[in-house]
């Protein structure tokens, strides 16, 4: 952190999300203020974190009972809430007014503002919706969107309110997901399908990690030359599908088959998976149950798992790379390997005790 976030007080929404979490991780010579609408798993030993359960769904007068007393020396948000639905053309209905609400609130609740940074997602150059111009750019004009594209009507309340205040810039766990599906093919000793489609197998790819998201978030929020602008967040590097998911299986002592794959040969506007992982995870819940019974973990982390967004992240067959340069030329140089970030992140749910040791998982393998 620079040091003139010394004496500062950040505010973080969605606190028990990938992205949230990561933010808190990150800041470090503040006193944070985190929201979530559930409880936290585990607690922060760290006193400058003051955790608040809110449901920005809730109406602004009930929000703003529960921060008036501890908001008043914010300086720093960070909204990183997001009410999934793998139904896109409903997303609007929560994300719009909880966004609308937490900005409502802060506005009032926080008289020493000084910047907001919203984080948005691919879906705001409608990477979702099939082919898109790659690689994506923070100039793109947006897309016609039918009033759907929630992460529109967010940036436009924030600017609303930014104009009022003459203040502020703006800016799901694939890994947890595949681990699991890959975790349970090692019990049934099954071979790793891939559950995407050939164009994509062959395809290049980015990824996005949370901590490096949220170093960019940060610097986005703190630096003096970044004020009402854009950045787009990837990790620096591409990938291969096809490579990528035959390294991952490795490490998990998997073989991975030579796809005869049925859909998608070439660029197409609409998904095709081979398997769909929806259907495939109905039955697959007491396979993890055993799982965690014999090599540890927790059952209720298969729920966390988001079979429909792999469906997509798979399934797509037409690229939505992302372009970087916005934030190199401002002076954000982090860079990170998506490969190690993705081991780094099974670690970290694996220290945690969330998913089983690959010790453990492997042991018996010789491996």
């Amino acid at each position: 952190m620079p040091a003139s976030l010394n004496a500062k007080v950040a505010f973080v929404t969605g606190a028990n999300g990938i992205s949230g979490f990561s933010n808190i991780e990150h800041l470090s010579r503040s006193k944070i203020i985190i929201t979530s609408r559930r409880p936290l798993p585990n607690a922060w030993i760290d006193p400058r974190v003051e955790f608040v359960a809110v449901d920005f769904l809730q109406p602004v007068e009930v929000i703003s009972a529960k921060l008036r007393d501890i908001c008043a020396e914010v300086t720093h948000t960070f909204f990183t809430s997001y009410v999934h639905n793998d139904d896109f053309k409903v997303l609007r209905e929560k994300n719009i007014p909880l966004f609308r609400n937490f900005l409502d609130v802060v506005d009032a609740m926080c008289p020493k503002l000084e910047r907001v940074c919203l984080q948005t997602g691919g879906k705001y150059y409608g990477v979702h919706l099939g082919p898109v111009k790659v690689p994506l750019e923070e100039w793109f004009p947006r897309y016609d969107d039918k009033g759907l594209n929630f992460y529109y009507a967010q940036e436009d309340c924030l600017r609303e309110v930014q104009q009022r205040r003459k203040q502020w810039p703006n800016g799901m766990s694939e890994v947890l997901t595949i681990v699991i599906y890959m975790l349970i093919c090692h019990e049934l000793k099954e071979p790793a399908h891939f559950p995407g489609n050939e164009y994509f197998w062959n395809s290049i790819d980015d990824n996005s990690y949370a901590p490096s998201l949220a170093d960019l978030s940060i610097w986005a929020a703190t630096s003096p030359n970044t004020k009402d602008e854009a950045f787009n967040h990837v990790n620096g590097d591409v990938f291969v599908w096809k490579y990528i998911w035959q390294d991952l299986a490795a490490y998990f002592g998997l073989e991975v088959p030579e796809p005869e794959f049925k859909k998608a040969a070439g660029q197409a506007t609409t998904l095709a998976n081979e398997i769909d992982m929806v259907e495939w995870a109905k039955n697959k819940r007491p396979v993890w149950e055993r799982i965690v019974a014999k090599y540890g973990g927790e059952v209720e982390a298969f729920d966390w798992a988001t079979w429909g967004f792999f469906n997509w992240a798979t399934g797509k067959s037409w690229l939505t790379i992302s372009s970087i340069n916005k934030a190199r030329k401002f002076g954000w140089h982090r860079s990170d390997n998506t490969f190690d970030t993705w081991i780094e992140t099974y670690r970290s749910f694996e220290n945690t005790g969330v998913i089983p040791s690959r010790r453990a998982l492997l042991g018996n393998d010789g491996i």
